[in-house]
């Protein structure tokens, strides 16, 4: 039985300036969303068992239909549902989103996240951990993404890239790859190697 032994960080940084060096993703690399952080959670939510097309799709429908996040909230689930539709899965994802405009309602009197900008990592992480439909990857690319915090999002692609280049073990799950991810690779190399190992 193979024994999975951890890479060393010259073997990493190797390996990512490799990727880069095929994909140019550092190049290119700077925020997709808004700065408006509920844009980019709700979009990620979207993005849950769907290509970006799909997801993009979904969310582009959404704020087409709806003005505001308000007018998202007011409407209902099912009219949420029924936008999203071309994003798959659209029940269980409008059900998610509304339970996190809630919270974010809620805790900000507001549909809003700018306050985050302001907040400390850790807090930012225990805030989105206790929102209902909102896991590790979600949060990883909330934090990168849109706050600029450093975070190494591990989705299926990232997943398969890292166990194939044996950094991580088949058996691991992908929170623990994602621990494991932001161990090996340096953090202002985050938001490259990530977009780097998903193009790849």
């Amino acid at each position: 039985m193979r024994v999975f032994t951890r890479p060393s960080g010259t073997i990493v940084r190797s390996c990512l300036d490799d990727l880069e060096r095929i994909w140019r993703q550092g190049e290119r690399a700077h925020s997709p969303y808004s700065d408006e952080p509920l844009d980019g959670l709700v979009l990620t939510i979207l993005s849950q068992n769907t290509n970006d097309r799909n997801r993009d799709r979904a969310f582009a429908s959404l704020k087409a239909r709806f003005p505001s996040w308000g007018d998202v909230a007011a409407a209902g689930v099912q009219d949420s549902a029924d936008t999203i539709r071309s994003g798959g899965i659209a029940n269980i994802k409008a059900q998610r989103i509304h339970q996190v405009l809630e919270r974010v309602r809620s805790s900000f009197g507001t549909f809003s996240l700018q306050a985050m900008h302001e907040w400390e990592t850790g807090k930012i992480r225990e805030f989105l951990a206790g929102t209902p439909g909102v896991g590790a990857k979600t949060i990883a690319c909330v934090l990168l993404f849109d706050l600029g915090r450093p975070a190494f999002p591990v989705d299926t692609h990232v997943a398969r890239v890292s166990r194939r280049l044996g950094w991580a073990d088949a058996s691991m799950a992908p929170e623990e790859i994602q621990d494991l991810m932001e161990e090996l690779v340096p953090p202002r190399r985050y938001l490259e190697a990530h977009l780097n190992m998903i193009t790849h």
